[in-house]
């Protein structure tokens, strides 16, 4: 029995043995490093841009009233048609008009001919006046006629050209060339209420205005380099524009002016560039991206913006040393170039940030690093430019 005891105990030593010596096996392997995608700190000149978001207006909005209180009767143009100074627009009901015309001549005539009067007796009054043989109360009564004629002659005249213009009044026509609006009161409507004043507007959109709002620093600094080139007889400074299906608009832009003040709830000014239309393709409404050149950044340290982390407002990136050891810089940034960052502080040429896998790049560990490709990101990103649409759209022409 003894015997048997002690083969057990033996035996559930050796294999309590064994599995300490395995224990310890693992435990004496360490874990491999975690692999990351570097790329080095890239260093060359850059041209820097700005880019807004703008909204389109015509260089001249002109709102189309009812001057006259009337019933509309004809429309002549067809909406959003393209119209001439002096085209037809509208008509309203011109008889009530043309019957208040008759009316003002008729007075003036009546007027006229109490003038007449008037003027004969006080021709025939001055010389009896001179000769005492009536008297002078006679006399002031009749200049006092003739003149209180004259005006009434005159209140007359100005009621015939009251009702000529009204009567002018009930056909509307276009004050500029432009693209004519939609009709915002139908046939038959009575318009010139003030329920119903407007009838529809006309727009001047060639050039085309494009309204940018943007920071006050930004203006201060577009001030400067204006001054900057104004001194140098440079070309002056041109902006590109970007429509909503991502096409670029092929003719460049030229600054207009700045608004008179500074928005208060934004912060921002408003400033308008103004861009050549000739086929009236822009409207009105539309928005867009406008970008201008702001200058070159000479020597400029790029790094991939997806290596740059932040923490409570500071800036970071993992940079791998020598040794591969993982160290987390601070880091200043500059302007977005595309894909990339400018690093104005923090980081010198040649440096290797991690650029995939900060997850993974604690400060202080140790890493495999390898090269990043970003031929995925840039794969991925490609069907945005939309290059083969553009060429179905031609062919579908």
């Amino acid at each position: 029995m003894k015997l048997k005891v002690s083969i057990f105990l033996f035996i559930l030593l050796s294999v309590l043995g064994l599995s300490g010596c395995s224990d310890d096996k693992k435990a004496a392997a360490p874990p491999p490093p975690p692999e990351v995608m570097v790329v080095d700190v890239v260093q060359k000149d850059i041209p820097i841009y700005k880019e807004w978001v703008a909204s389109m207006a015509g260089m001249v909005n002109a709102t189309i009233l009812a001057q006259v209180q009337g019933y509309l009767i004809k429309q002549n143009y067809k909406e959003g048609d393209y119209i001439k100074k002096g085209t037809l627009l509208f008509e309203i009901d011109p008889r009530t008009f043309q019957s208040d015309l008759d009316e003002a001549k008729a007075n003036l005539a009546k007027q006229e001919a109490i003038l007449t009067t008037a003027a004969a007796n006080l021709k025939r009054i001055l010389p009896l006046a001179a000769a005492n043989a009536v008297s002078q109360r006679d006399k002031d009564n009749s200049v006092g006629a003739s003149l209180s004629a004259e005006a009434q002659v005159l209140s007359a005249q100005a009621q015939v050209r009251k009702a000529e213009l009204n009567l002018s009044f009930t056909k509307i026509t276009s004050p500029i060339d432009g693209i004519a609006g939609e009709a915002e009161a139908q046939i038959g409507d009575l318009v010139g209420t003030s329920q119903s004043l407007v009838l529809t507007s006309v727009s001047t959109v060639n050039p085309i205005k494009v309204y940018v709002p943007i920071s006050e620093r930004e203006y201060l600094e577009i001030v400067q380099k204006s001054k900057q080139v104004r001194a140098k007889k440079k070309a002056q400074r041109t902006y590109d524009m970007s429509l909503a299906d991502g096409s670029v608009w092929p003719y460049p832009g030229t600054f207009s002016f700045a608004d008179r003040q500074v928005d208060t709830g934004t912060g921002t000014i408003r400033v308008a560039i103004s861009f050549p239309n000739d086929e009236n393709i822009l409207r009105p409404g539309q928005f867009a991206k406008v970008r201008a050149l702001m200058g070159t950044s000479k020597g400029a340290l790029l790094i991939p913006q997806r290596a740059v982390g932040e923490l409570q407002g500071v800036f970071q990136v993992a940079v791998v040393g020598a040794d591969n050891t993982v160290k987390i810089t601070n880091v200043k940034v500059g302007e977005r170039v595309k894909e990339l960052w400018v690093i104005t502080d923090g980081l010198k040429p040649g440096d290797r940030v991690v650029a995939e896998g900060t997850q993974k790049a604690g400060d202080g560990v140790k890493v495999a690093p390898k090269p990043y490709t970003p031929a995925k990101a840039e794969g991925a990103s490609k069907p945005a430019k939309t290059s083969k649409p553009e060429k179905a759209k031609a062919s579908k022409k």
